[in-house]
Order: C-alpha cells, then structure tokens, then sequence
C-alpha cells in the first residue's frame, strides 16, 4: 500500500497556487513583478508535483502488474501509456506535454518559456488530480 500522503499535499498545493494565480482580486492588487512571481510560484508546485506524480506512478505500477509490465517502462511515455492501459491517467498524450513542460524549466529562465509552462501547469493540476484519486482508489 502507497502512502499518498505526500501527493495529497502536493496536489493541494498546486491547486491553491493555480487558483490564486488566476484570482482577479488578488491579481488586481499585486504589481507585475509580483504577478510574476505568483506564476513562478505555480511553476515551482508544478515541477515538484509532476515529479511526484510520474514517481507515484511508477511505484503502483510495481506493485500492482506483473513484474515484467513492471519492469517494462524505460521511458516516461512507456511508463504514462502504461498508465493509462490501468486507468490511472487518462491521456497520456497530455502527460507526454507535462514532460516537455517539465524539461523547459530545467533550461535558462525565459519568460516566454515560463509562460509554456504555466500554462501546462494549469492544466496539469486536474490530472494530478484524477491521478490522485485514481490511486486512492486502487492502493490496495
């Protein structure tokens, strides 16, 4: 059995960052500095969270196939298709994005990058959302 509790965090933690980066009454009130600081704060939640997320993954999967579709994933895309064939994503299409998102904050800071990414990071959070539920759901 995994404990989630971690993730729980995480995902909750993204999902205040997204809200409050896309509350008007809050944004109304900060410069844009400190809007901009606000979207890089989503970002870091965003990279911390999808880290978990692929880890979480990995592990249910270890410990719930057999130990050849385990051992099978040797990339992310492999690992998230494998994902999906269990239903714990959705669409491992958008999971390829995340990665891609994920890559770029790793590069030099680019506004127009972190754009990308803040973007990938609003709509990562209601699959980490359903990831989550999906593994409570099934950590037997």
């Amino acid at each position: 059995m995994l404990d989630l509790t971690s993730l729980e965090k995480a995902v909750a933690a993204l999902r205040k960052a997204v809200d409050a980066s896309r509350s008007s009454d809050l944004l109304d009130k900060l410069s844009a500095d400190q809007q901009e600081l606000v979207r890089s704060g989503v970002i870091q939640h965003f990279e911390f969270t999808y880290e978990l997320c692929w880890k979480f993954i990995q592990r249910w999967l270890r410990e719930n196939v057999t130990a050849m579709d385990a051992d099978h994933p040797r990339t992310r895309k492999e690992l998230f298709r494998l994902a999906a064939q269990h239903y714990l994503i959705t669409d491992p299409l958008a999971w390829f994005s995340y990665t891609d998102a994920r890559n770029l904050t790793a590069h030099t800071y680019d506004r127009q990058k972190a754009e990308q990414v803040y973007m990938n990071a609003i709509r990562f959070v209601d699959d980490a959302q359903y990831l989550l539920k999906q593994l409570q759901e099934h950590n037997d």
